[in-house]
């Protein structure tokens, strides 16, 4: 593999959807045309193995497999895998063969399932951040994981591990960015993690954004980032305004499932995902697709 591009912190980075096959085996063929046609449109870095990528489903062989075809697709984009499992020693051995694999960096979730205190926590997420010298993000994600990490937690982390580069804020409070950055005592990046907050994330100072509806609209997604970073408020309020129906799918319960079908409504990729989530039937299924057939009917022109 080639040299892999230094990590800046900056831009639309994609927490890549998992793809599955009609057995709901993991579709690699589709893996690698996604993440080259993401880059090609302007994204920076691919973010496999997330909450959005059903990481919680996928075995620690069939997450190699996820980074191992992510890597081999783009050879010289940063790949920052989600780095979660049940237990603290999966985790620092997922950690570990992720830089096996020649990842750039990774992104450091609580573990599944145990939202404990956080004296537990704090071993748990130490216990990653040390089984490498990779640059970490670390990844508050409150709705998902029932872990809330505040600021002081935050910056007491970064204090501690100087492989902590970056924080993805998740919590959906958009006061979150502004308090972190009132604590920093070294430079630290900060980046929007909910795909409806990015406009008030830049506003206090985000300097990426890990997205989820890019899977299916990375040009708008871009194109919103960069207009957000120059300043140009006016300008992104109007796309901001005209995508924030599709960003909010990211933000509730089902935002894996509403994602997907996106995707296959927009013919890249389908709508399968793993089991206990189902794809969406009746009511629910029927609004997303009216959100998003009212999006394309008044879709901007780039």
């Amino acid at each position: 593999m080639s040299t892999v591009q230094p990590l800046q912190w900056h831009g639309v980075m994609p927490a890549i959807t998992t793809p599955f096959n009609s057995d709901l085996s993991i579709d690699h063929d589709f893996i690698s045309q996604h993440v080259r046609w993401l880059i090609e449109q302007g994204c920076t870095a691919i973010i496999p193995c997330g909450s959005l990528g059903e990481g919680a489903t996928l075995t620690f062989d069939e997450k190699l497999a996820v980074i191992r075809t992510v890597r081999e697709a783009l050879p010289s984009t940063p790949v920052i895998p989600g780095i979660a499992a049940l237990s603290t020693a999966e985790a620092v051995a997922l950690a570990q063969a992720a830089k096996q694999l020649g990842c750039a960096g990774l992104m450091v979730l609580p573990p599944y399932l145990y939202p404990s205190d956080w004296r537990e926590i704090k071993a748990h997420m130490s216990a990653v951040l040390t089984a490498t010298d990779l640059p970490c993000i670390l990844y508050n994600n409150p709705v998902a994981y029932k872990t809330d990490f505040t600021p002081e937690q935050l910056v007491e982390l970064a204090s501690e591990h100087d492989n902590v580069q970056a924080i993805k804020e998740s919590s959906t409070d958009a006061r979150r960015i502004s308090g972190i950055r009132a604590l920093m005592q070294r430079q630290i990046a900060l980046g929007v993690g909910v795909d409806d907050c990015l406009l008030e994330g830049v506003a206090m100072g985000a300097q990426f954004w890990i997205a989820g509806l890019v899977n299916a609209f990375p040009k708008e997604s871009v194109r919103l980032y960069d207009l957000a970073m120059a300043g140009e408020f006016d300008q992104a309020q109007r796309l901001y305004q005209w995508f924030l129906p599709l960003l909010r799918m990211d933000t509730v319960l089902k935002f894996v499932q509403l994602i997907k079908l996106v995707q296959q409504e927009m013919q890249i990729g389908n709508e399968r995902v793993r089991p206990p989530r189902l794809s969406l039937v009746g009511a629910e299924r029927e609004q997303a697709l009216a959100t998003l057939q009212k999006a394309l009917a008044t879709r901007p022109s780039l």
